[in-house]
């Protein structure tokens, strides 16, 4: 089997959640813009509510995905700057979520109509946590994935990915409100 037969639907989803952390970025800017320019309104809470969920819940579930999942696989080579890069890619993570929780509660404040939170710092955590993303998903898709994709390639990823899809059921199932 060859690394182009790895379930590719696998590698492609993992690339589909970066499009949509990437457009997810730029829906923070914007946020952050109308919030310096206009504050507070039904539309910017609505946006900080959508941004505040995503990266709560589908940016880590993307993230767990690459620990259970992809980073194993890496960790096993014998090719010392894959070992490295899958090192970097989990402490990356860690990092994310570090910037993450100092953003996390200006966006929750702005969902409930509070302004308290000074949007200069919400700017610069954003710049941070922006140029962090970007990198490290270059990264995975530069050194990581296509190292992955070779290494599972004699493995049936299709398990992973529903896996992958039962978290993410009973995440959604766990935070939407009973009926």
């Amino acid at each position: 089997m060859s690394a182009d037969t790895v379930a590719p639907e696998l590698f492609e989803f993992l690339d589909a959640t970066h499009r949509e952390i990437q457009q997810q970025i730029v829906q923070l800017h914007s946020l952050v813009d109308a919030i310096e320019s206009s504050g507070l309104n039904a539309a910017t809470r609505t946006q900080a509510r959508g941004v505040l969920d995503y990266f709560n819940g589908e940016a880590r579930q993307h993230h767990l995905d690459e620990e259970k999942h992809i980073f194993p696989a890496l960790l096993g080579s014998q090719d010392a700057e894959i070992v490295q890069t899958a090192e970097r890619l989990t402490q990356d993570h860690g990092w994310l979520e570090e910037n993450w929780i100092q953003i996390a509660p200006s966006l929750e404040a702005a969902t409930n109509g509070n302004l308290w939170f000074d949007p200069v710092e919400l700017r610069h955590a954003l710049e941070v946590f922006e140029a962090l993303y970007l990198d490290h998903i270059l990264l995975e898709e530069s050194i990581a994935y296509p190292a992955a994709r070779q290494r599972l390639a004699a493995h049936n990823t299709h398990g992973m990915g529903r896996e992958m899809a039962r978290r993410r059921y009973r995440a959604d199932s766990a935070s939407s409100p009973a009926a």
